[in-house]
């Protein structure tokens, strides 16, 4: 992983998913078409603008009761782990409930607050979600659904590889997420991704100024867009 500046997170919060995965394209060819969610996430907080951190990985089921009496360990040991180095984090877990994904919320008012409090600024996860009034200020949620019960609610495993609706995550990876979606972004390529984003914003002032031209509008997009 390369190393991330206080210039690459400010520039990377002042961009959308959507231009980022334009950028990633632009930049790193091969990463089209992948690294991004592929289906619908609720976000109960669009307004709220984009979070850039790096992801604290969890695999969580909530349709059966927990089983083994070691569980509480296992929820100390995940508290260190999203409390470590790297930060800022987003949280990124996975519901392996099979048809049941969803069945029960990890997140809420409670655990929202704990999640902020030990830095990180938000969850991504084809799980569910409740308390929406009452989740930490600030904090972003992108969820598969929404749930009145926490259920059997617990955690399976952390730190491993997640999935989250077709965007395969490994911990530690850079995660770029506002209401559209969420994105890996390849660390290695984001000075490029700045530089290139002069370019982009150019040729789309350009196409969109021509589109609202009344006067022969149609030749001049074409010529905005081919050059």
């Amino acid at each position: 992983m390369s190393e991330l500046t206080t210039r690459h997170f400010e520039f990377l919060r002042s961009i959308d998913t959507p231009t980022v995965c334009n950028l990633v394209e632009m930049v790193a060819p091969h990463r089209r078409g992948f690294g991004y969610t592929v289906k619908h996430l609720h976000c109960p907080f669009p307004d709220l603008p984009p979070i850039v951190g790096f992801a604290k990985t969890a695999k969580i089921k909530s349709k059966d009761a927990v089983k083994g009496e070691s569980y509480m360990g296992k929820r100390m040991d995940y508290l260190d782990y999203i409390a470590s180095k790297p930060q800022p984090g987003i949280s990124v877990i996975e519901d392996i409930d099979g048809e049941f994904i969803g069945y029960g919320a990890f997140w809420g008012e409670v655990q929202t607050n704990v999640h902020k409090g030990l830095g990180l600024l938000g969850v991504v996860t084809n799980g569910s979600i409740r308390d929406i009034p009452m989740v930490a200020k600030g904090f972003q949620m992108l969820a598969g659904s929404l749930s009145p019960s926490h259920a059997w609610v617990h955690l399976e495993d952390f730190g491993t590889p997640v999935n989250i609706h077709g965007m395969a995550v490994e911990s530690g990876d850079l995660i770029h997420a506002d209401q559209h979606g969420a994105v890996v972004v390849p660390t290695d390529v984001v000075d490029e991704m700045m530089k290139a984003n002069v370019g982009l914003m150019e040729r789309e002032a350009r196409i969109i100024q021509a589109a609202n031209d009344p006067v022969d509008t149609l030749a001049k997009v074409k010529a905005a867009m081919a050059g």
